[in-house]
């Protein structure tokens, strides 16, 4: 099975507030599958955000290697390795983090006129993509105007405009009721399947984990499969 990402001998070191390391990471080896759906849970404060963080290139580990493509992200420069996620990853945090006064419209648009694309180059994307996430009809719409759900959706959107390899999703339905808590997680479930898009999901809720493809929980510095592929 080919993989999108695999990290090697990973570990992550804070310091608490009297002073002591805590390592949060700990010498973490794993290989992620492409095209799949992944969830990780586990207890807070064992790292699930800060891991995201890494894969994302977000973060720096304290020590180890994150491979993409074989190439260790960690070796690029500042900028190339802000091209590379922008490029290549896509990210959905549990607060949407919208613009207030730009439209669904622009907001989707946002990640792409970063990189110095002309909005009219990808228009035509940005409305499939609302289309997709069942927006078409809010296009127009700020975020005010929009019910939680549907700035989820916008934020699921704007993270799929430049075509990702691989979307990063930490507590997506957190912040939603169980409703539309579920109609948001079945949305990114499908458009894994539809896209062959890499999945990787940091959740509390169970339903969410174990429709995934592959589950993780994160314990003592560790990821450990509960389930197979």
């Amino acid at each position: 099975m080919n993989e999108i990402l695999r990290i090697e001998k990973l570990s992550k070191t804070f310091l608490d507030g009297s002073g002591n390391q805590l390592e949060i990471l700990q010498a973490m080896d794993f290989s992620f599958p492409q095209g799949k759906s992944i969830s990780i849970v586990g207890r807070s404060g064992t790292g699930k955000s800060t891991l995201l963080q890494l894969l994302g290139g977000l973060d720096r580990p304290t020590q180890g290697n994150i491979l993409f493509q074989d190439e260790d992200i960690f070796s690029f420069s500042s900028d190339r390795l802000s091209n590379w996620r922008n490029r290549h990853v896509g990210f959905v945090f549990q607060a949407h983090h919208l613009l207030p006064d730009f439209s669904a419209l622009e907001n989707v648009l946002l990640p792409a006129m970063i990189m110095g694309v002309k909005k009219e180059v990808y228009h035509k994307r940005a409305l499939e993509l609302l289309s997709l996430v069942q927006l078409e009809d809010r296009v127009h719409h700020k975020p005010s105007q929009l019910s939680g759900g549907e700035q989820q959706r916008v934020a699921i959107a704007r993270s799929l405009i430049n075509a990702p390899d691989l979307l990063l999703t930490d507590e997506p339905t957190g912040n939603l009721d169980v409703h539309t808590g579920d109609v948001v997680g079945q949305l990114l479930l499908d458009i894994c399947k539809e896209t062959q898009i890499t999945l990787i999901t940091v959740t509390h809720n169970p339903q969410l984990a174990a429709a995934m493809d592959l589950q993780l929980e994160l314990t003592e510095g560790k990821l450990v499969e509960t389930s197979q592929l």
